[in-house]
């Protein structure tokens, strides 16, 4: 049986997030520990490159969702995945903040022309009543990059940052730019469908009421009728705002974690780079577990209150990070912050298209990405701060748990629009 291609997108998809989420989305903690101790920059400047990251993907946001509505991720993902790697080698090579700053605008770059955004919007092309398991699936690929940091972490010790951002960076090319090639809009430029089985055919009223035909049946086979908001509506809709403000605080956590739990466990609570690695990798085997339940779960279950229950889960595991006094404690916050973040990130994406259709998906992340930005930037700009202000991360760390746990209730509000708002 021929395997549809649908799920060889995923598989691409799931490769780029692995190597985007091993090389810099989990790896950036690791760097921001060594570049600390070997040029005395502060939390703080180091933040700035980790908010350099998000700023540029909100602001990128509304173009590559408009180039994304109308020509697709192929073209992009080929650019952008050059860009990544040519960003890591200008990285091997600073040797001071500016340079920094500047390979991380590099990278930032590439990551959102060949990263999550684009892939994300092109695996929803691909499948509608099996979404929620396609983009868990891809999310194997970014879990599955966490336990790459200890590979990461190695690298860096046995031949130290630069080389090991060096290789980053070839690896990203060699490997990237092949698989880029293979990436198809949608299931029309290949002759097949969406999700890969024949569409239904539409049935009459007649053939409702004929003898012999029961309603259940009938009403099963008729096509299901789609949302398809354009972005101006669905910005007048306040599950538009929900939704993106439930995903900003969530990551909040997540990009505070990524940035500052390395530095938290090994200045804080005396772990070494490699030590505290262990946590993240037993963090992201957690993570898979949440995914492997979004994949059973997230097309069956109501998404949003998933997601309500993971942001309460957000916030506990981040409060026990913070007040850590045992590694029993950091157990815990690997397996609560791992699982939830599994579970919540693909529901993020695949409840929008659910509410507002494809038509007009990519303006729509675009323009979330604004207010998402907020959390991303703020996540490791509170915790560096705070850091730098107190000499601990836990008045940080706890503030953004709080903050986080407050966004279950914006998820717990969040309806379907109605259609009348598209009129």
């Amino acid at each position: 049986m021929k395997l549809f291609y649908g799920w060889r997108i995923v598989g691409i998809a799931a490769f780029f997030s692995f190597l985007q989420a091993c090389l810099l989305m989990h790896a950036f903690g690791a760097y921001v520990a060594v570049l600390g101790d070997e040029f005395g920059w502060n939390k703080t400047s180091l933040s700035i490159g980790a908010a350099i990251q998000s700023l540029e993907g909100a602001l990128l946001g509304p173009l590559l969702g408009w180039l994304m509505d109308r020509m697709g991720a192929r073209h992009m993902v080929q650019a952008g995945i050059v860009l990544f790697g040519v960003g890591f080698l200008v990285l091997s090579q600073i040797d001071s903040l500016g340079g920094f700053y500047l390979a991380i605008v590099i990278i930032a770059l590439g990551a959102s022309f060949s990263g999550y955004f684009p892939l994300t919007i092109t695996v929803m092309h691909w499948f509608h009543r099996r979404r929620s398991r396609a983009l868990s699936i891809m999310g194997l690929g970014l879990a599955a990059g966490g336990l790459g940091v200890s590979l990461v972490a190695w690298s860096m010790q046995a031949h130290g940052w630069r080389m090991t951002a060096f290789a980053s960076g070839v690896i990203a090319i060699v490997v990237g730019w092949p698989l880029a090639r293979m990436i198809r809009r949608n299931p029309e430029e290949v002759g097949e469908t969406v999700d890969g089985v024949p569409a239904p055919l539409p049935v009459s009223d007649a053939a409702v009421s004929a003898p012999g035909t029961t309603a259940p049946a009938a009403a099963a086979a008729r096509p299901v009728v789609l949302p398809n908001f354009t972005a101006a509506q669905a910005l007048r809709t306040p599950a538009f705002w929900l939704i993106a403000g439930g995903h900003g605080f969530a990551l909040l956590v997540v990009t505070a974690v990524n940035v500052h739990a390395i530095s938290h466990m090994k200045s804080g609570l005396g772990y070494s780079v490699a030590q505290a690695s262990f946590f993240i990798t037993l963090m992201t085997a957690s993570q898979i577990l949440g995914l492997l339940a979004g994949a059973a779960v997230g097309d069956h279950w109501e998404k949003r209150n998933l997601a309500a229950g993971c942001m309460l889960a957000h916030m506990t595991g981040l409060l026990m990070l913070a007040f850590a006094f045992h590694p029993a404690m950091l157990v815990g916050f690997a397996l609560l912050h791992g699982f939830a973040w599994g579970l919540r990130g693909p529901i993020m994406q695949s409840i929008r298209a659910d509410y507002f259709g494809l038509g007009s998906i990519g303006m729509i992340m675009g323009l979330s990405g604004f207010l998402i930005a907020f959390g991303q930037v703020a996540g490791p700009m509170v915790a560096g701060i705070l850091y730098d202000l107190t000499g601990s991360y836990r008045a940080g760390f706890t503030v953004l748990a709080l903050v986080a746990g407050s966004g279950s209730l914006l998820f717990f509000f969040v309806r379907p629009p109605q259609t009348d708002t598209r009129s």
